[in-house]
């Protein structure tokens, strides 16, 4: 079962239909939409300030997101998929927006509809991601726009796998197992 933990006196709030896997730690001053996923080892720590999360956003394994003590806020919009390990403090990320595997969105920074973040990339504090653009490197800096329906496609497809992923983990897998495997 998930951490969900109260803290300063805010207890965590989510939406119809969200999946948190076990291990999942939720802190705080966190609200949370609808049909959004939260993965194994991922930490939404809500205890210095706020964390505002959309409808089907998919926060994948081992992300952390954070913010700034009195200073930043992060606030995730809807249709976003957030990759494998990545860290997002005080950041903005507008919708449809997709962060890849291990990229860092430091405080400030805001991610702008529809934009993509390279696996890897950090985007530093303040920095301002253009809608519909791909941003890459150390530090993230532009690399080209995107055609927005093709990332508007790929965006939609990843969150609706995430919405199916999250669909397997709440079945009872035991009552679904395959009965050609049995002798």
């Amino acid at each position: 079962m998930a951490l969900i933990k109260t803290v300063r006196g805010f207890t965590p709030q989510f939406g119809e239909n969200c999946y948190l896997a076990d291990n999942a730690t939720v802190i705080g001053d966190v609200i949370i939409g609808d049909d959004c996923s939260i993965w194994f080892n991922a930490v939404l720590r809500g205890d210095v300030n706020s964390i505002r999360i959309g409808d089907r956003v998919n926060i994948q394994d081992g992300t952390v997101i954070h913010t700034l003590y009195q200073k930043s806020v992060s606030v995730i919009g809807n249709d976003v998929s957030i990759g494998h390990n990545v860290v997002i403090h005080g950041a903005d990320i507008k919708d449809g927006a997709l962060i890849g595997m291990g990229a860092v969105v430091l405080d400030h920074a805001v991610v702008g509809e529809g934009a993509i973040i390279a696996a890897g990339s950090v985007v530093l504090t303040g920095t301002r991601v253009e809608p519909g653009s791909i941003y890459a490197g150390v530090p993230a800096k532009f690399v080209k726009k995107v055609d927005p329906e093709q990332s508007k496609g790929m965006n939609q497809k990843i969150a609706n796998n995430y919405l199916m992923y999250a669909g397997w983990f709440k079945d009872d897998n035991l009552s679904h197992h395959d009965a050609s495997m049995e002798e």
